[in-house]
Parts: C-alpha cells; structure tokens; sequence
C-alpha cells in the first residue's frame, strides 16, 4: 500500500466523491455526487492546503483523507484540518486509516503548520492512539440538529 497525492491519482476522484458523498451528503442537502466530485477535483493540490491524498494497493484505491484550512465554521480560527478520512469498509482494521493520518501530519508539518486539528462524531479512538488530544467536546449543526462531537488536536513536531 502506498499513500499518494490524489493530484496523481486522479482516476479516483470519481470513487472518492462517491464515498464522501455517501458517508456525509447529509451535510449538504440538493449536493449530487457530480458536484462533490468537482469540489473533490478542486481541492486535491500538491504541497498545499487543501489537498487530498489516497491510499493505494495496485490498481484499487482503499481511502482517502485530506488537509484543509477550515473544517467547523464555529472555530474558524483553528487551522488547518484533518478532514474527510474515510476507508472503504472492506479495507478497514488494517492500518489504512492510520497511514492516511500520518500522511496529512507529515503535509501539514512539510507546510511548517505547529498544530492540525479534526472533529468527529465519534470518541475519536482511532486518533487518540495516534497521538490526538481531546481539545473539547460540543454540540454541532447537523441537518436534522445539534450532534455531539469530539474536536482534537495533534501537536506537530519538527523532525
């Protein structure tokens, strides 16, 4: 498995789009899965915020993650951000997610960011075996109300 820019991969956008809108379109009520492929395509730069990166074995692409400024228009003094991890179900529990992660800290240590920060419904386990911090938890809009959500922080050190 390797993880890559998706810049490079762009025969994934079509995938990716579809996973993320599957997981949030919620978020996004009348979104169609072609729009969220053109903000997909939009967003994965090169050594840059935002970006988008996937994770690849052969031909087949497990999950995605990317790194973008602002993720929580509550904070938006906090950036940047952990967003949009996703890995496909069959591929889950096999350090995919993990690589992912890893990926965005080291961009967002390459770009000299001291601080990456990410929200998640969940408790968040996944990251705070990696290194996460809880910075707070909250309630958050979502379309059929307020959600409790955990937001982290990651103290990104140089190498």
């Amino acid at each position: 498995m390797t993880v890559e820019y998706l810049a490079d991969r762009r025969e994934f956008i079509p995938t990716v789009a579809r996973w993320h809108h599957t997981e949030w379109g919620h978020l996004r009520p009348g979104e169609t899965v072609e729009d969220r492929a053109v903000r997909v395509e939009r967003d994965c730069g090169h050594r840059e915020i935002p970006t988008t990166f996937v994770a690849v074995a052969g031909y087949q692409c497990l999950g995605s993650a990317s790194l973008v400024a602002c993720d929580m228009d509550i904070r938006p003094t906090l950036t940047p951000w952990l967003s949009g991890v996703f890995v496909a179900p069959e591929h889950r529990r096999r350090g995919v997610g993990a690589a992912l992660v890893e990926r965005v800290v080291q961009e967002a240590r390459a770009l000299g960011k001291p601080r990456l920060y990410l929200y998640t419904p969940g408790s968040g386990a996944l990251y705070l075996r990696l290194g996460w911090c809880v910075a707070e938890r909250t309630f958050y809009r979502e379309l059929w109300g307020e959600q409790e959500i955990t937001i982290m922080e990651f103290a990104i050190h140089a190498p």
